[in-house]
């Protein structure tokens, strides 16, 4: 693609960054195919294609976005399907980034849209506010009916829309803080063969401590020391998708500084996330902080130490294992066959742990979680939803698997079948207890 920066342009690295970005790109339409935005809606300006060349207009233009290119860039959900699909190794992650920041910077929302997503900002973020509004969501949750269930809006972009989706996804019961989420050490049960960094997340506290409490068991029960190191918490994935990556920069400097006083401490031999959104950013912060020296060398150090769950018991292999005999349906989250690459791993733990695993359908569409996707664009979300659990179902499988919280609760909403994280069933199949899921 050409592209006609002004040297003043360059000299920003961010567009520098973005400018080597688009001149990868060479139209194929390829990444079309795969998005699901364009698969449902037909529009190009809903494709990644389209998306590079509204993100391109506007920081060529060096000019304040119009509405509708904003309307079109925050309907992306960030699965990065079209990363897997491009031939020319176009990366439409750090390009999309990059126009969510221009726009935060320089366009002026409608007030309420503002609101809404100041609130989310400041609430996924933060453990404890988010269970009261967790909390207080439950009370208000009675009220959901009286709120528009259609929008206008094809991705339901209205604040009374919007309302509604965030009340629909209060879930029916809330637990309590788990104690696994404490910083502490938890001894291998064994003779030790590594020590790892658990990262503790965020909202996955709230919505399903059940998996954090999961991994300690698995990977204490494999001989493996696991650590919640103190000072860490949020990648910032949930804002750095909404634009707000000063917000985004603080938090991995947060966790690259608890993480390298552990490493420098009692020493690392991974930092392990069983949150497959939280692994692909954790494992981008060398690109985050690239524009700080001083940091870079440090993020990147903690971006090579950054594994999922399931790629460190691929490591070791699977122990005293008791086959349940249940088929599974693996769905496997964006972020981690998309944005991390993590194929295989998950499978293969599964079937060695005795389930019958199948892929599903359209395997590569989103579900629609996206993080604060499924708030901001509801309609678009409950589509993706609906189609992803209809290729779910028809499997027939007796348990749905997946690596990341957010598609868990998220499928669970549209169908009856149990689904539960992938630590959870090898939990069980190698001594733990029976996922809540299942019971």
């Amino acid at each position: 693609m050409q592209t006609n920066f002004t040297l003043a342009q360059l000299a920003d690295p961010e567009n520098a960054r973005s400018e080597h970005i688009l001149r990868k790109c060479v139209h194929c339409g390829f990444c079309t195919a795969t998005c699901p935005t364009f698969v449902l809606l037909g529009d190009e300006r809903d494709s990644p294609r389209g998306r590079i060349y509204l993100i391109k207009a506007m920081l060529e233009g060096d000019r304040a976005p119009t509405m509708q290119e904003v309307r079109h860039v925050d309907r992306c959900l960030s699965c990065l399907s079209c990363m897997t699909t491009c031939p020319s190794g176009v990366n439409y992650m750090h390009l999309v980034d990059h126009g969510r920041h221009r726009i935060e910077e320089t366009y002026a929302r409608a007030p309420a849209d503002r609101f809404m997503r100041g609130l989310l900002a400041w609430l996924m973020p933060r453990p404890t506010a988010f269970r009261w509004a967790m909390m207080l969501g439950r009370l208000a949750k009675p009220l959901a009916p009286l709120l528009p269930a259609t929008s206008p809006d094809p991705g339901g972009a209205t604040f009374l829309r919007r309302l509604r989706a965030m009340l629909d996804a209060v879930p029916a019961r809330l637990r309590g803080p788990s104690p696994v989420d404490r910083p502490q050490t938890f001894p291998a049960k064994g003779l030790r063969r590594k020590r790892v960094a658990l990262m503790p997340g965020c909202g996955q506290q709230v919505l399903a401590p059940e998996v954090n409490e999961a991994t300690v068991r698995l990977l204490t029960r494999h001989d493996i020391e696991v650590v919640n190191v103190a000072g860490s918490g949020c990648c910032g994935s949930s804002v750095l998708h909404v634009g707000r990556n000063e917000q985004a920069i603080a938090l991995a400097k947060a966790n690259i500084t608890a993480w390298l006083r552990e490493m420098d401490g009692a020493g690392l031999d991974a930092i392990v996330i069983n949150a497959s959104g939280c692994g692909t950013t954790v494992k981008d912060y060398g690109n985050m902080l690239a524009g700080e020296p001083e940091w870079q060398e440090k993020a990147q150090q903690v971006a090579k130490l950054a594994r999922d769950v399931s790629e460190v018991m691929a490591e070791i292999g699977l122990v005293n294992v008791e086959p349940k005999g249940l088929t599974v349906a693996y769905h496997s989250a964006c972020s981690m066959q998309h944005g991390q690459k993590v194929i295989e791993p998950p499978k293969r733990l599964l079937r060695d742990a005795g389930f019958v695993v199948k892929d599903v359908p359209e395997g590569h569409l989103c579900c629609g979680w996206a993080g604060t996707y499924q708030v901001l664009q509801p309609e678009l979300s409950r589509r993706l939803r609906d189609r992803k659990v209809a290729n779910i179902e028809s499997l027939k499988p007796d348990v749905i698997a997946a690596g990341n919280f957010g598609c868990i609760g998220n499928i669970a909403a549209g169908t009856g079948i149990p689904i539960a994280h992938t630590v959870e069933l090898l939990d069980w199949a190698t001594g733990g207890p029976k996922p809540a899921a299942l019971d």
